[in-house]
């Protein structure tokens, strides 16, 4: 029995002079109350690398020798230009009606028209059937957001894929 009281004993011993602080140098410790608990913030500045320093040397500037901002400002402006001729791109609208009444669907062009003045409708007419899209929109959930605004008055409308106008 004495034989295990003494192994706990030493390994006791060995753990608690495991815990200690591992400082060298205690004077390069700082303690610091933080939150009720005291820190040990260690003064790491005798590690750092120290460089000669010479104060009445000139600075220079140095200018870069592959300087491409005239470059880049004109390929900027070439980009710009083509991107002002794009007229149409993929997009999505929103088919609010596909049938063959011609009341029915100017009644419903304006009606959405007063609800969401901003977005431009699209009514095209192949024989029989009239066909009334809304909008022009990058993304589909733009679209979702207008539709959302007009589902009361086209439960029945769709999101389609379509080529639509750039502004």
């Amino acid at each position: 029995m004495n034989r295990i009281v003494n192994i706990l004993l030493t390994l006791v011993i060995l753990l608690s002079s495991g815990c200690a602080s591992s400082s060298a140098t205690g004077s390069a410790d700082k303690t610091v109350k933080s939150g009720g608990k005291d820190k040990v913030v260690e003064d790491l500045s005798v590690y750092r690398p120290k460089y000669e320093t010479t104060e009445d040397a000139p600075v220079t500037r140095v200018e870069p020798t592959n300087h491409v901002n005239r470059k880049v400002a004109i390929l900027m402006d070439t980009v710009a230009s083509v991107n002002k001729n794009i007229k149409y791109a993929q997009g999505y609208r929103i088919l609010a009606y596909n049938g063959s009444e011609r009341q029915t669907v100017m009644n419903l062009r304006k009606s959405i028209a007063r609800r969401v003045p901003e977005v431009k409708d699209y009514l095209t007419y192949q024989q029989p059937n009239f066909r009334l899209k809304v909008g022009d929109f990058f993304s589909r959930l733009e679209a979702q957001q207008v539709l959302n605004q007009v589902s009361d008055l086209i439960p029945n409308a769709q999101i389609v894929q379509d080529q639509i106008n750039v502004k």
